[in-house]
C-alpha cells in the first residue's frame, strides 16, 4: 500500500506548466465542478484525514424554490453543525443557541473551491488534467493544481465524470507529502432536495449579523502592520474584538489569495521570555511568537510552516496599512 501511495504521489507532483489546451480543459472541468455543486441536489458523506483520527462529515446540498440550502454536520466527537441559506451561515457548536453570519460560507477548502474565482485560481496555480481514476466506484477526472510559488500547497482533485461533483481532495506539500485528504465515501444524487433541506428551509435560525457585530471592536487601538504576505495574497478584512472567554483585546486580520485564507491575531505580550510555538493539524499550521515590539503574534492558515512563520515575523508596530510584496 505504501508503494502504491508513493507511485500515486509521484504521478501527480510536480508537473510542468499547463499548455493552452490543457488550461482550457481544466477550466471546463472546474466550471462543471462548481456548477454541479450549485445546481444539483445531493448528499455526500466525507472522511477528512490529516493528523489524528479520521473525521467523518455529511454534506447535504440542494435547491428549494430557487433558494440554495446547505447542511454540514460532523458525525463524530463534539456536535458541530452548519446551515447555509443563500449567503448566510449558521454555526452550532458546544455553546447554546449558535449564531448566524451574513456574507459567510462553510469552513474548509472543500467549500472554498466551489466559490473561488477561476480566474484567480488559474492565476495562482498551474492546472493540469492528469487522466482518470475511480472514487466511490465511479469514474473521476483527476485535476492537479500546482502552485506557482513555494508559499502554497498543491492540490489534487477527483471530479465525478458524470456529475462533475468533487469527490476527493488531496493537499500536498512541496515534497509531494500528503498533508490532508478529504475523501467521499458515499454519494446520493436526487431529482428533488432531501427531506432534511425541506425542513431546514423553514427552520428558525439565529438572527443574522455581520462579523463586526459578532466580534465588536475593543476599546484599545493597537497600531501594527504586516510587512510581508505571500504573492497573490491581500488583506480582505481587519477588526478589533475581545476574546469570548478571557475578554482579552485582540487585533485580527484575514488575508487570502482567493483559495486559501490566513488569519493573523495580535495581542499585547505577557511577561516572561520571548517564545515561539509551531502546531500542525492536517494542512493547517499555527505559528505563535513574541515580536521585538513585545506583541504576541499568532498566524493560522493552510500554508507551509515557513510561510506562516515569515508572516508572523513580519508583523511590526506602526501605522496600519497593506503588506509589502
Amino acid at each position: 500500500m505504501r508503494a502504491t501511495l508513493a507511485l500515486l504521489l509521484v504521478a501527480v507532483w510536480p508537473a510542468p506548466a499547463a499548455s493552452a489546451d490543457e488550461t482550457g480543459d481544466t477550466r471546463a472541468l472546474l466550471q462543471k465542478m462548481q456548477q454541479a455543486y450549485h445546481q444539483l441536489n445531493f448528499e455526500l458523506t466525507l472522511v477528512e484525514a490529516g493528523q489524528g483520527e479520521p473525521e467523518p462529515k455529511r454534506l447535504t446540498r440542494g435547491q428549494l424554490d430557487g433558494q440554495p440550502l446547505t447542511h454540514l454536520v460532523h458525525l463524530n466527537g463534539r456536535p458541530r453543525e452548519f446551515v447555509q441559506r443563500n449567503d448566510q451561515t449558521s454555526y452550532f457548536d458546544l455553546g447554546p443557541g449558535g449564531y448566524t453570519l451574513r456574507q459567510s460560507r462553510l469552513p474548509g477548502l472543500f467549500s472554498r473551491l466551489q466559490h473561488a474565482s477561476l480566474d484567480q485560481l488559474l492565476a495562482r496555480y498551474d492546472a493540469v488534467v492528469a487522466g482518470r481514476s475511480r472514487v466511490l466506484g465511479r469514474v473521476a477526472e483527476v485535476v492537479r493544481l500546482v502552485p506557482k510559488d513555494e508559499h502554497c500547497y498543491g492540490y489534487v482533485l477527483w471530479l465525478d465524470q458524470d456529475t462533475g461533483l468533487l469527490l476527493r481532495l488531496d493537499t500536498l506539500d512541496q515534497q509531494s507529502g500528503l498533508m490532508e485528504q478529504v475523501m467521499g465515501v458515499a454519494l446520493q444524487v436526487s431529482e428533488e432536495p432531501s427531506a432534511l433541506l425541506r425542513e431546514l428551509s423553514g427552520a428558525r435560525l439565529p438572527p443574522a449579523m455581520s462579523v463586526g457585530e459578532r466580534q465588536p471592536e475593543a476599546e484599545s487601538d493597537s497600531a501594527w502592520r504586516v510587512t510581508w504576505l505571500p504573492p497573490g495574497f491581500d488583506i480582505r478584512s481587519r477588526n478589533q474584538h475581545r476574546l469570548p472567554l478571557t475578554e482579552q483585546a485582540v487585533d485580527y486580520l484575514m488575508a487570502s489569495n482567493g483559495v486559501v485564507d490566513v488569519s493573523v491575531y495580535v495581542t499585547e505580550a505577557a511577561g516572561g521570555e520571548p517564545r515561539q510555538q509551531l502546531v500542525r493539524q492536517g494542512a493547517t499550521h499555527l505559528v505563535s511568537l513574541t515580536s521585538p515590539a513585545r506583541m504576541e503574534v499568532t498566524v493560522v492558515g493552510d500554508v507551509p510552516a515557513d510561510t506562516a512563520r515569515r508572516i508572523a515575523e513580519s508583523v511590526a508596530a506602526g501605522e496600519q496599512g497593506a503588506a509589502a510584496p
